[in-house]
């Protein structure tokens, strides 16, 4: 191997000397030295390893150490030549096949870990990898109808889990990826957990139990990252194993060149952020991006125009990346990886990549894409063994071959497996799109470029994504300096910080203010409110398009909103380094883009979302819409501020930059001027939502009891909101009302080119059985009314259905005027 003769790293060396000495050391040696339980009956020892720091070479080491110690000492109880190896999946538990003994590509031999004299009593040990989906107890309901089973014994469970070291007693077990495995009780609820997330700890934890009770573990020696149990607080999302005994952090690593330096967006050429940072780094919660993100969308939408410069950024610095590696040789790509928060934003990434809107030709390449279907992984990643499938990375008929699910289960496994590994399934992969992130044990060294594209809400989850990608390429030394050379990865949107991971300082927070606890009440069931649970709105449209120019609304674009350059800089010691800054520049885009091509590009993206509910010549469409696409450009409706007005190749780059805000400016434009009937598209999950949906929140604000609502209290965020809930209370025609607050009722609207969301204020339910959605508003501007008609819109929509009741829609713009309101709704 390339590491053949060289030392093993220091973090190697300090993780299993650490476990040495905790095992071998004389007890007055560790005095005062006391290792947190996790409360069960058999010993835990964590080692936490960054990834790509080398932790299964000290797995090796452990084995070697346990295994060697006990065949020279029998009678020695401190060791064990019976090992358990536990593994997240089927990827892993592959890819420690390197820890068995008699293995021929074992890392015993590959890594000089033990002399060639010992190799004979290494073998006498006995090294079992499984899955953690092994540990699952048999289903009492399995096998045939007539056979009544019953519960699985413990001594049948640790026959059918152990196999062949069925009979061993004192096991060390030794559990790879161990934040996976957490002591929960099975009834345990902790809040932004997923029920699947407890019910794997829960088992692999309760495994190990039945193995412990029945054969007896000797230790348990437990690898990781990231070790961290959830806990279901906001503040600390994470609570650290208490049994870490040595900590080598991914700081470390980065600044020890273990692994490839990230870089992140610092400062770019447009707007910042409330806190000043750039847009670019965390683009899930700017405010044009996040709503736009978490809602039902079709592939075929166009991304924010943010996201969409993010990867222009990133494509210009890949393309840059790729060049270099073919001049070096390279044969396989650099990767770029997406990890999305939902999976209709991963299939609008997808297609914006394989249908040319990211305009990067080298990226619009369906065959080198890849978008991971998380449930098919874990599929696949749940199996107990792999089975292979023929598949090379030059086929082009992969994926039309006639494959069971199991099969393409598997095959896209082993593709995601091997990403980077020349002639492997994987092998032409360049650009990875996935939702979750992707799995333990993806030790792809290739990925380049990485964008994040969720709320990464605590420091494990960026440290989980942005360790995906830190791998190096290369353990060569630089002869000159004795170091390894540089490597980066280029990141965007992942809000990486190295905050340290430690607890308080154990003074006890302060008491906090009095909460009141808001929910709905059982017994007021007579007022529950329910409402259509609309996604969007089909429009069908007239077969002759045209568009009154008076009416159409202009659109202003901001230099300060569109970036066209981004500076770069590594991060060493948890804070940026400016003295190694990496620019990337946009400027050249205006060049490549003429007038034509963007006319081109926006009459297409418009055309995509109109064909499925055009009735007519889909070419007719077509033409009508590059003539209206072509009078909008020429007409002076798009407006630039500053200089940048007089300058044509500025103007093309500002519209090329802003595209998805110019699709969705004329598309409105076209949509309210041109419907002949509308058509509301319900959510299959939940077509209809109610008052009685609402989880229970708390707050510290002031609130009232209410009496006409199905909810528990009414909160008020200003005097006004408290006199028009009064009076909601007390009109006789009013039947039930409830404010819109954690309800979860919205409206989606475009404002300027950005999709955007719109909560109502209150929804109410008239004596005469009407439904009023009523907006409060002190003072009228083009974004209210805007939110109004798209309000209208829903109104109109839900109403022409017939299968909701009757709506309206009302403003509020004093205290005053509400009699007169509800006073009109219920005699219309």
């Amino acid at each position: 191997g390339e590491r053949y003769d060289r030392r093993f790293f220091f973090c190697q060396l300090e993780a299993i000397e650490t476990l040495i000495w905790l095992i071998e050391a004389p007890e007055h040696e560790k005095a005062g030295i006391e290792i947190p339980s996790d409360g069960g009956d058999f010993r835990r020892l964590c080692s936490k390893m960054a990834t790509g720091s080398g932790k299964t070479i000290v797995m090796a080491m452990l084995i070697a150490w346990q295994v060697l110690n006990k065949v020279t000492y029998p009678r020695d109880i401190r060791f064990s030549k019976n090992v358990l190896v536990v593994a997240p999946g089927l990827t892993v538990k592959n890819r420690l096949k390197v820890l068995k003994p008699p293995d021929v590509n074992s890392y015993y031999q590959e890594f000089n870990i033990i002399p060639p004299a010992l190799f004979d009593k290494l073998r006498q040990g006995r090294v079992l990898i499984v899955n953690w989906h092994m540990l699952k107890p048999l289903d009492e309901n399995s096998g045939p109808k007539v056979v009544k089973k019953g519960p699985e014994s413990d001594e049948a469970y640790v026959r059918r889990v152990l196999g062949e070291m069925a009979n061993a007693g004192n096991i060390v077990a030794v559990n790879d990826e161990a934040h996976h495995a957490w002591r929960v009780p099975a009834e345990s609820k902790i809040k932004g957990v997923k029920k699947e997330e407890i019910e794997e700890a829960t088992l692999w934890v309760g495994g190990l139990d039945r193995i412990h009770r029945k054969r007896g573990i000797l230790n348990c020696f437990d690898f990781s990252a990231t070790p961290f149990a959830p806990s279901g607080k906001k503040a600390g999302e994470e609570a650290l194993f208490g049994w870490i005994v040595s900590d080598f952090s991914l700081n470390d690593a980065i600044e020890s060149g273990l692994v490839k330096t990230p870089r992140v967006v610092i400062r770019d050429d447009g707007q910042l952020t409330k806190d000043y940072k750039s847009r670019f780094y965390h683009i899930y919660m700017d405010e044009e991006v996040k709503v736009d993100l978490n809602r039902k969308a079709k592939p075929e939408e166009t991304l924010p125009d943010l996201l969409t410069k993010a990867y222009y950024f990133l494509g210009k610095d890949w393309l840059e990346t790729v060049k270099r590696w073919q001049e070096a040789g390279q044969n396989t790509p650099p990767v770029m990886i997406t990890v999305c928060n939902r999976t209709e934003t991963a299939a609008r990434v997808e297609y914006a990549f394989n249908h040319g809107k990211v305009l990067i030709e080298e990226l619009n390449c369906p065959e080198k894409t890849l978008r991971i279907d998380s449930k098919v992984l874990d599929e696949a990643e749940s199996r107990i063994d792999s089975e292979n499938i023929e598949a090379q990375d030059d086929e082009e008929d992969v994926v039309d071959r006639k494959l069971s699910k199991k099969d393409q289960a598997e095959l896209l496994r082993q593709t995601v497996d091997t990403v980077g590994q020349a002639g492997k399934p994987g092998g032409r992969i360049q650009n990875v799109i996935a939702v979750a992130m992707l799995s333990e044990g993806w030790d792809a060294k290739t990925v380049t470029h990485i964008m994040g594209l969720r709320a990464f809400s605590s420091q494990l989850l960026c440290e989980q994504v942005v360790g995906r990608g830190l791998r190096r390429t290369s353990y060569e030394v630089n002869q000159e300096t004795g170091l390894f050379e540089a490597e980066y990865v280029n990141i965007f949107g992942v809000p990486f910080t190295f905050l340290p991971h430690e607890g308080g300082d154990g003074t006890p927070p302060p008491p906090p203010p009095p909460r009141t606890c808001i929910e709905p009440v059982p017994e007021k069931r007579q007022y529950e409110i329910r409402w259509p649970n609309v996604v969007r709105i089909d429009h069908i449209y007239r077969p002759c398009l045209a568009l009154d120019w008076d009416k159409v609304k202009a659109l202003e674009l901001k230099p300060e909103e569109t970036q066209i350059r981004a500076e770069l800089a590594p991060i060493v010691d948890g804070k940026p380094d400016v003295s190694k800054l990496t620019r990337i520049d946009l400027e050249e885009l205006g060049n490549r883009f003429r007038t034509q091509k963007i006319i081109f590009e926006v009459t297409r993206d418009i055309y995509e979302q109109m064909k499925p509910a055009w009735p007519g010549n889909k070419e007719y469409l077509l033409f009508q819409l590059i003539k209206l696409v072509e009078e909008f450009i020429n007409s002076g409706k798009i407006t630039f501020a500053g200089p940048f007005d007089r300058d044509g190749l500025k103007k093309r780059i500002m519209i090329t930059l802003n595209m998805s805000k110019v699709v969705h400016h004329i598309f409105e434009a076209i949509r309210f001027e041109n419907t002949k009937s509308i058509e509301p598209v319900f959510d299959r999950e939940r077509p209809i939502r109610s008052t009685g949906d609402m989880m229970t929140w708390y707050t510290s604000k002031p609130c009232a009891v209410t009496r006409k609502s199905h909810i528990s209290h009414v909160v008020f965020d200003s005097t006004w909101e408290a006199g028009e809930a009064f009076e909601l209370e007390y009109n006789d025609n009013v039947a039930a009302w409830v404010k819109n607050d954690h309800l979860g009722f919205e409206i989606l609207y475009i404002y300027k080119g950005v999709v955007r969301k719109y909560r109502p204020d209150f929804l109410i339910r008239l004596t005469n059985g009407k439904m009023l959605v009523l907006e409060v508003k002190g003072r009228d501007d083009e974004q209210s009314k805007t939110k109004r008609g798209f309000l209208e819109e829903w109104v109109q929509a839900v109403n022409a259905h017939g299968g909701f009741g009757r709506w309206c829609a009302g403003v509020s713009y004093n205290i005053g005027d509400l009699k007169g309101i509800l006073e009109k709704y219920r005699t219309l």
